[in-house]
């Protein structure tokens, strides 16, 4: 978030329900964060979906970007 995003403020969540734990990030930065080859959020993509999660990343062009990991929790 402080590297890329050039935002000011951020809020993190975290919550447990229905078997999974969902961890996310909010800021309200300039978007535009994605999931593809060569980026930071690839790597954890792919560590998230080799216990069985999954990454979701909502960040249009002038943001707010949101990113989510849900991990199965039981």
């Amino acid at each position: 978030m402080a590297k890329h995003s050039k935002a000011h403020r951020c809020a993190i969540g975290m919550r447990h329900g229905e078997g999974i734990l969902r961890v996310w990030v909010t800021d309200d930065g300039v978007g535009g964060a994605a999931v593809a080859k060569g980026h930071g959020l690839r790597g954890l993509d792919d560590r998230l979906h080799a216990v069985g999660g999954r990454l979701r990343v909502a960040s249009p062009d002038g943001g707010p970007t949101t990113v989510t990991g849900e991990l199965p929790c039981h």
